[in-house]
């Protein structure tokens, strides 16, 4: 390719934002051919308009570049940042961490997902495997479920034991103090959604294919249990919910508007400012003549299919 063509150069650069783009809109096709007609009354449900569509990439966009500059505030003025996220399974919390890492520096806001403790840790102090994804300086930390396991999963379905529980309501509060003492900032989301859209959501996950794998037993045992994971919900709330870390109900039927308006949240919880970047100038390459660029073997070559 003679890149002194500029512009081809043009073209092909505009061709690999446009594939990049298609990559992210894929991300929001959820009414696949063959998936809603399995899925009863899918047929009534009106589709959203393609203005609506546009409008929810336009701001979501917007909202990711504002995103760069608060990482960039974060790495260059040193900050530290936990932002925890909870609510009811099938509640989107997977959905908003995605759109907000989709475009960061993984070295500066990484995301922490902790399976069920191993015996090992079963005996440990019970923040101590939290403690250990806890930020440097320059860094997020953005937890996919979290220490508060403990205030809704655990008790709900009895993984631990009244002690422990009343033990944990007595240790939060000061454990989460002693985060933001040290300036760690420390932002609790919990998405909420209704009985009757977990439902449908539930439901959509049993008849996709490609979600199938997000339905748990334990998924299912909490549907059941919808209740007990309220009034858990509840009393967590009441016990943990204080001014050095409170907490902020996310309401999440709309899947794209509860993601807007968290980020447009979060943002707002940073008094961050546009960090000033350095031109960068692409060096020449150096070429020797002596330089021969070996061929692949074919045998090693993946079949072009596509």
């Amino acid at each position: 390719m003679n890149w002194d063509n500029r512009e081809e150069l043009v073209r092909r650069i505009e061709s690999d934002l446009l594939d990049s783009l298609d990559e992210e809109l894929e991300l929001e096709i959820e009414d696949r051919t063959g998936v809603l007609g399995a899925v009863p009354g899918a047929a009534e449900v009106a589709p959203e308009s393609h203005a609506q569509r546009v409008a929810y990439f336009k701001e979501l966009f917007r909202l990711q570049a504002e995103l760069v500059k608060l990482q960039d505030w974060v790495a260059s003025t040193k900050q530290k940042a936990v932002i925890l996220f909870e609510g009811r399974d099938a509640a989107g919390k997977g959905g908003v961490i995605k759109r907000i890492t989709q475009r960061l520096n993984p070295r500066v806001c990484r995301v922490v997902a902790l399976p069920a403790p191993n015996d090992r840790e079963r005996t440990q102090w019970y923040f101590q495997r939290y403690a250990a994804h806890l930020p440097a300086a320059g860094e997020m930390v953005l937890f996919d479920r979290s220490w508060y396991n403990r205030a809704g999963v655990e008790r709900v379905m009895g993984f631990c034991s009244d002690e422990e529980y009343d033990e944990f309501f007595r240790s939060v509060p000061e454990f989460e103090r002693m985060l933001a003492r040290s300036g760690i900032r420390v932002i609790k989301y919990w998405f909420s959604i209704t009985d009757e859209e977990q439902h449908l959501r539930f439901l959509g996950r049993i008849h996709d294919p490609l979600k199938q794998w997000k339905l748990s037993p334990m998924d299912l045992e909490s549907r059941r249990r919808w209740e007990d994971y309220t009034r858990a919900k509840e009393v967590m709330m009441e016990h943990t919910h204080i001014p050095e870390a409170p907490w902020w109900v996310v309401p999440a039927d709309n899947k794209k508007q509860a993601r807007l308006n968290c980020i447009r949240h979060l943002l707002s919880q940073f008094p961050y400012s546009e960090v000033p970047r350095p031109e960068v100038e692409l060096p020449a390459r150096v070429r020797h003549a002596d330089y021969l660029r070996n061929p692949v073997p074919e045998s090693m070559i993946v079949p072009q299919l596509y």
